[in-house]
This record gives structure tokens, sequence and C-alpha cells, in this order.
């Protein structure tokens, strides 16, 4: 396909998979950006528009939503208009060539441009067709899916805030990330099935499952339990300490999960003798007398300041952490050595962005293309598709 070679020697995993990319907003774009990074040759499908997220805005950078360039390195653009007959047929041609397709049209969405589930496996029958919906093919079919629609829906913003404040929103779209992550496994699993088989399938993801699943413990607090959890701020329902507690000027994450950690924690804190006293002694026992515990343990915090704490316990063994703001967050990455920020792209087209969470030691993680610009792609890629196809597909 065109631009093969112009990448340099990146092979990451999924080199030679070539992605079809009909997703827009978060869920799909994010989950095709890993599988970029990994390789695969993604081809952005995108409406005269664009995606929305182009005009999700600010802030911006140069003009352009970082919203966007968030989400979208590593990836050519081509705008199809698939109202349109030529379009549509360039659309069709694209999937019949691709490894994997992803959508996260209303179900049904694309059957009119024969662009369906079915009719794609009739011309393709290896292809990896994912779908992200938000309440799946079912009844909820009609329902649109977006991220602060399912976070309340799930029970999630019923479990955000204190218990006496109006139920919130996370400070992310975390369940689209979370199913653009079930996504990009799901396909992985898929083309590890069509490498044994040589068939293709599909597979589907919705919003509300993957927040039901990511609700974990709470999830099976209902389900297993018959226990509809509530709203405890900060607190956790199982583990004390595990919450931010005052220190001389600012909060600290303490997160002494066990018994072991808990010890250690009063070792640090000059208290060991809380540690045996039998209302503490154990995570139960703790969890149950929070309010007694809690001030003995704020009480010695309040001497130091949360960053020399945070350095004590950590020595100590201790999970702590201090509550940054996003840049703190960065820096603490870079401070442990992580390297977070990455520059795709060269001279006016540089772009930082994210590191790929995942590191593998033998085929690595390759940042090839920055973002793309609407159509960027868009002329080479239809002389390619319009062509007549050479060798294998990918």
């Amino acid at each position: 396909m065109p631009g093969r070679g112009d990448h340099g020697e990146h092979r990451g995993p999924l080199a030679g998979v070539l992605v079809a990319d009909f997703s827009r907003i978060l869920a799909g774009p994010y989950a095709t950006m890993l599988l970029a990074d990994m390789g695969a040759e993604v081809i952005k499908v995108e409406g005269p528009r664009g995606d929305d997220t182009r005009t999700w805005m600010p802030p911006v950078r140069d003009g352009v939503s970082t919203y966007y360039l968030g989400i979208n390195r590593g990836k050519r653009s081509i705008a199809l208009d698939l109202r349109d007959s030529a379009d549509a047929g360039v659309a069709r041609e694209l999937a019949r060539r691709a490894d994997v397709l992803i959508e996260n049209f209303k179900p049904g969405g694309l059957a009119g441009f024969g662009l369906d589930f079915e009719s794609v496996r009739a011309a393709n029958p290896g292809i990896v067709y994912t779908s992200i919906t938000g309440f799946g093919s079912g009844p909820g079919r009609h329902v649109p899916g977006y991220d602060l629609m399912v976070q309340a829906m799930s029970g999630l913003m019923s479990l955000t805030g204190d218990a006496d404040s109006p139920p919130y929103r996370a400070g992310i779209s975390v369940f689209d990330v979370m199913a653009g992550n079930h996504a990009a496994i799901g396909i992985l699993a898929a083309l590890r099935h069509r490498d044994a088989t040589g068939a293709g399938q599909l597979v589907e993801v919705n919003l509300l499952s993957s927040a039901l699943t990511g609700l974990v413990n709470h999830s099976s607090a209902y389900v297993a339990g018959g226990t509809v959890p509530y709203r405890m701020g900060n607190a956790h329902p199982s583990v004390f300490p595990y919450e931010p507690l005052p220190t001389a000027d600012n909060d600290l994450i303490v997160a002494a999960a066990n018994d072991g950690q808990f010890r250690k924690l009063c070792q640090v804190l000059g208290i060991p003798e809380v540690a045996d006293d039998p209302r503490f002694a154990r995570n139960v026992d703790r969890t149950a007398n929070r309010e007694e515990l809690r001030p003995i343990l704020v009480d010695r915090l309040r001497k130091r300041s949360a960053l020399e704490w945070f350095d004590l316990l950590v020595e100590a063994g201790v999970p702590s952490g201090p509550i940054n703001t996003i840049d703190g967050g960065f820096a603490m990455a870079e401070r442990f050595g992580l390297d977070p920020v990455v520059v795709v792209g060269e001279g006016e087209r540089a772009v930082p962005t994210t590191r790929h969470p995942i590191r593998f030691s033998e085929t690595p993680v390759g940042y090839r293309l920055p973002p793309p610009e609407l159509d960027e792609h868009g002329e080479e890629l239809r002389r390619w598709l319009t062509s007549p196809e050479e060798g294998n597909r990918g």
C-alpha cells in the first residue's frame, strides 16, 4: 500500500496488518492509535467534515484540537462521503483489502453502503470486523452512546463524590477509553484466531458492558453479594487506610492495603504500637474502626509535608503518592524514567504526544506519523484503492 516503505525500519508486532478505521470521537480512534503504535497500517476514513474531535477546542495547538491530536497519531486520513457512489465504492474496496475494520456507527448504520459485517465478509472472509456501540445490537441498538450517559446509566456516577454530594462524572471519558482497550484486545484475539483458521469474525464491544466489567469490585458487590455500593468520597469500602490523608501542607494518598504495609506505615510514623492494637491489627478491623484510626494517623502525618512523607513511606515499602495536577503527573513519570512524552513528526508538523503504555523487548512500538490533517493522504489512497491490488493484502 502507499507509503509502505517511508517509515524507516520500524517493524512493530502488528506490522503488515491493515486497519480500515471508520470510527470517530474517542473509543475507536484510541483503539486504532494503539494498533498503529504497534505497527499496523491504519487508514482513518472521515466524512467531508472530519472527525468531530477536530473541532473540540480549546485547548489547541497550532490551531488544531489537542483532543484530536492525542488519539490519532500513526494514521493516514482519507475523506469519503459515503452518500456518493464513487466514494462508497472506494470505502468498500478498502474494506475488501483490510485485515481489520473498526466502526462505531449506530447498529445498521453502514448497511446501506454495503459496509455492514455480512456485506464486508462476503467480499473478505478473513475480515476482523469490530463494532463499538453504546448499548449493543439488541433492544438498546438505537440509543446513542456517549461516555457521560454511560457513566450515569452504569452506576459509576452514583459512586463518585462525597456521601452527601450529588453524583459526579469522572474527570475523563473513562468508559470510552475502556471500550477502546477492550476493542483492541478483541481485535488481537480475533487476529490470533484468523492466523490459526483463516476465518475472520465479528467483534462487538459496547460501552455499557465495558462499564459494568470496569466497575470490578463494585459490580461484584452487587452480583455476588447483593449489595448496592454507595458514594464514600475518596474512601474505599473494603480497605483502610486507602485514601487521601492531610499532612503539614497537602493531602497524601496512603494505600496500606494489607497488614504488612500497615505495620510498616506505623513504624515510619513512629507509632509501632498501633499495629498491635486489636482494633487495627487486621484490615477488617481497621475498616470497621476507621473513624478511630484516622485521627491517630493524621496527627502524625501533620508533622511533615506530603513530599517528605512520600519519600519516607515509599522507601519503607508503603504505597503512597502526592495528589498532582496533570503537569505533576508527567513530572513524576519523568522522575521514574518512564519518558512519558514522545514527539511525532518533524519541523512544523512535530507534535508532542503521550507514550504508548506497553513496552516490548523484541518488537518495540513506533511513532511513525503525526496526527493527519483531514484527507491528507486522500489522493494517494484513492489511487491505490482504484488500482489493481498488488501481492498479498497488508
